[in-house]
């Protein structure tokens, strides 16, 4: 049963974090070298700002709706069944972007430590801690987030052992020199800070005295500089060239720690990724489910988790390679990108629209 208690504002900027870091930063120093070459690590601030600016789109709309969840802002002013579609289609986005993401870990988890093994049995097991999650509330997912956080941050420290070969001059002193910038891979970089639109659904699980949109930019902030120290040392580790050149730096990097009673460290190093995967899969799962019982309000809800995390077992075995689960993930990107600023504009007009019709006539 969903618990009552509200996410206090540390647990809300931990759930934040928690879902924007993930896979992506394995292949984000890679992605910034070949999109904007010298120096691109710098422009993690700017990836960084627009997410903030989109944030505070969403706190306009916890503002205006006065906590309200978008459910209640939507259906005052637009009869369900013309809504009913859009919660499909959002469930439907936010199941798949889950299933991917889970998809990608493994694939890259079982090339690098199990190669002979079914990359649908860790599926399975993922998927089955993601139901457990599921099922517990959101309240109860957050305060495992925080749990999990911990056994997770703690791995920014090891960028400490490559102090000592990090240069300053392979950084050279000219700006986004040797990059190919597009619009589509922009959208690759952005995804990496995607997550925090998941607060829109957050609003019902708050009170006006959480500080919600101020734990957000928090949770964003925390992300933005762990994403621009790893940049920072990852450009200051590898030539431009040898950056653009493999799949995943941050791997490389770990595979240069050695200790003297533990072999192929990056094998377990990799595995605390999960914690922070997990968090990405579940929160978007969350989110379909949510709309999932705004569409089917007379199913139970576990009954529901089980069908949405079953469907995403089913899906994950379409795509077969790293490449083929890279292209949805493209694709889904650009998409919830979309969402992530057109679904809060759409409310804000929406709210507009709701208080001029709450004005009362010229006395």
């Amino acid at each position: 049963m969903e618990t009552k208690e509200k996410l206090a504002p540390f647990h809300a900027t931990i759930l934040v974090f928690m879902i924007q870091s993930g896979v992506m930063a394995l292949i984000l120093p890679q992605l910034l070298a070949e999109s904007f070459g010298t120096n691109g690590w710098i422009t993690v601030l700017g990836f960084g700002l627009m997410a903030s600016v989109n944030i505070l789109l969403i706190g306009a709309v916890y503002k205006l709706g006065k906590g309200r969840s978008i459910f209640q802002i939507l259906e005052q002013s637009i009869p369900k069944f013309l809504l009913l579609p859009v919660y499909l289609a959002l469930a439907l986005v936010w199941t798949l972007l889950g299933c991917m993401a889970g998809k990608e870990y493994i694939l890259i988890f079982q090339m690098y430590a199990f190669p002979t093994t079914s990359p649908m049995e860790f599926k399975l097991i993922l998927d089955l801690l993601v139901f457990w999650l599921l099922t517990k509330g959101l309240y109860n997912m957050a305060k495992a987030s925080t749990v999990f956080f911990w056994l997770f941050i703690w791995m920014i420290l090891l960028l400490f052992f490559f102090y000592g070969d990090f240069k300053w001059a392979r950084l050279t002193p000219f700006m986004f020199k040797g990059g190919k910038f597009t619009f589509l891979e922009g959208l690759d970089i952005y995804s990496s800070f995607l997550g925090y639109e998941l607060v829109l659904l957050m609003f019902a699980y708050t009170n006006q005295k959480t500080k919600l949109i101020k734990s957000t930019l928090l949770g964003n902030a925390m992300t933005t500089f762990s994403y621009l120290y790893l940049s920072l040392i990852t450009f200051g580790l590898f030539s431009l060239e040898q950056l653009k050149n493999k799949a995943f730096p941050l791997l490389e990097l770990l595979a240069y720690i050695r200790f003297p009673f533990l072999e192929r460290m990056e094998n377990l190093l990799y595995g605390f990724f999960l914690f922070t995967v997990l968090f990405s899969i579940l929160l978007y799962e969350w989110c379909a489910l949510e709309m999932l019982k705004q569409v089917f309000p007379k199913m139970k809800t576990n009954f529901l988790a089980f069908i949405l995390i079953a469907s995403c077992f089913a899906i994950a075995y379409i795509p077969k390679t790293l490449n083929e689960v890279g292209d949805w993930l493209s694709t889904l990107s650009m998409i919830e990108c979309g969402i992530a600023f057109g679904f809060p504009l759409l409310l804000l007009v929406v709210l507009m629209f709701q208080k001029i019709g709450s004005r009362p006539a010229h006395e």
